[in-house]
């Protein structure tokens, strides 16, 4: 195989689905990388938390469409050369339902999403529909389906499969998305997968002069245990950027940062560090531009880092981010029936007192209801959040013994902090 291009990608595209429907195994297919590393995700088998590859598309100048594309600079069809496209960053989402946070939190840092859906199951599944609706609510418009598996079905199975799927899609805002039958397990039809994502996904326009905001997706220590004290390193933060650059030994500011009170009392304070090295694209960079995933290693202690402690924050220049919220008054959008539930639950008007989880930017956190007006939520949160004003808020009710996808709100007024 030929080698591979290391520069730093330019959007990300999400697997989502089901459990089981092939999302880690495409992921595997394209980028050659296991995205489940965490020990708990390879004992289950699922996806628990977010995982990240970057791929390099490259198209053959000699061959047609699709089988010009590849992600080596060696064509497969004729074994020529091939010319760099561009790089893209996959985000694997869980797709058990147990986790659907973790997706949420996944689709605020996609520029477009694959649907896996297995030929070999009955279309949809209760992820599979959880998750396209989801999307619709986060607002993701660019939707391609990968009908998965077909090699463990027949041609007539595949066609039932394939209309099932259609009618799926009938009732979405993804009608006319498009469906390409595949064997991720086999890599059959990546080359046409490539093809439409480059088709279907256009790089957007990003502004890199803005100041930089980076929505945390991981946080994690990477000194092995037993390291030397006088040799360790940093925290490591991983995640996108929204719009801006950011830059090796810039200073930065990490909000809401940490809780310095402990249980007992309350008092979130920002974390202030250095840059220390930028890593994207597989390897390390001066600078980096919105657009695809990347690692920043920074000067943070690591125990504060670990473990994804810092999930959900937002990092940009000192005194440039947008306010900590501690409270939110949301401008609501109710959906008429619960995302997600078997019996196609109504959704009840919201309640004083009622709790719910909210899911903004690439953060989770919970609101508990304490004034409703015609339009509007008034919510005191247990976990302050760092939002832009106008920022969409999706909103989950607990369920049938989950959280449940209802609407989404939109930030209308600031809350000071206390």
């Amino acid at each position: 195989m030929g080698k591979k291009a290391t520069v730093q990608p330019e959007i990300s595209i999400g697997l989502i689905g089901h459990v089981d429907h092939g999302k880690t195994s495409l992921v595997k297919a394209l980028s050659g990388k296991w995205a489940d590393t965490h020990s708990e995700e390879i004992k289950r088998g699922i996806t628990i938390r977010l995982g990240y590859a970057d791929i390099s598309v490259y198209k053959c100048a000699k061959c047609k469409e699709p089988e010009a594309f590849s992600v080596t600079d060696k064509c497969v069809s004729c074994g020529g050369p091939a010319k760099l496209v561009r790089a893209i960053s996959l985000v694997d989402a869980p797709g058990h339902e147990s986790l659907m946070a973790t997706m949420l939190c996944g689709a605020n840092i996609m520029d477009g999403a694959l649907l896996m859906i297995a030929a070999n199951e009955k279309c949809p599944q209760p992820q599979t529909l959880e998750h396209l609706q989801a999307l619709e609510i986060v607002g993701i418009e660019k939707l391609i389906v990968v009908q998965n598996k077909v090699d463990l079905v027949t041609e007539e199975q595949a066609e039932k499969n394939y209309k099932q799927i259609k009618e799926f899609l009938s009732n979405s805002s993804y009608a006319d998305a498009p469906i390409i039958p595949m064997s991720a397990t086999h890599g059959i039809n990546l080359d046409v997968l490539l093809s439409v994502i480059e088709e279907l996904v256009p790089t957007p326009k990003r502004e890199v002069k803005a100041d930089p905001s980076m929505l945390v997706a991981r946080s994690f220590d990477i000194n092995k245990p037993g390291s030397d004290p006088q040799k360790m390193l940093g925290g490591v933060l991983g995640g996108m950027l929204r719009q801006g650059m950011l830059k090796s030994g810039q200073e930065i500011e990490v909000l809401p940062g940490v809780n310095v009170g402990g249980k007992q009392k309350v008092d979130w304070r920002p974390l202030k560090t250095k840059i220390v090295s930028i890593h994207a694209g597989n390897q390390q960079v001066k600078q980096v531009g919105p657009g695809g995933s990347f690692a920043i290693l920074t000067g943070l202690d690591p125990s504060i880092v670990k473990s994804d402690q810092l999930v959900g924050s937002v990092v940009g220049s000192v005194g440039k981010l947008p306010p900590v919220w501690n409270e939110l008054l949301l401008e609501t959008h109710l959906l008429d029936r619960a995302v997600g539930t078997k019996d196609k639950l109504l959704v009840d008007q919201i309640k004083k007192g009622e709790v719910f989880m909210l899911n903004v930017n690439s953060a989770a956190t919970v609101g508990i209801v304490r004034g409703i007006s015609k339009k509007h939520v008034d919510l005191v949160l247990k976990r302050p959040v760092c939002a832009q004003l106008q920022a969409r808020v999706t909103i989950s009710r607990r369920m049938a013994q989950r959280w449940r996808l209802i609407g989404y709100g939109i930030i209308v007024e600031k809350k000071k902090k206390k």
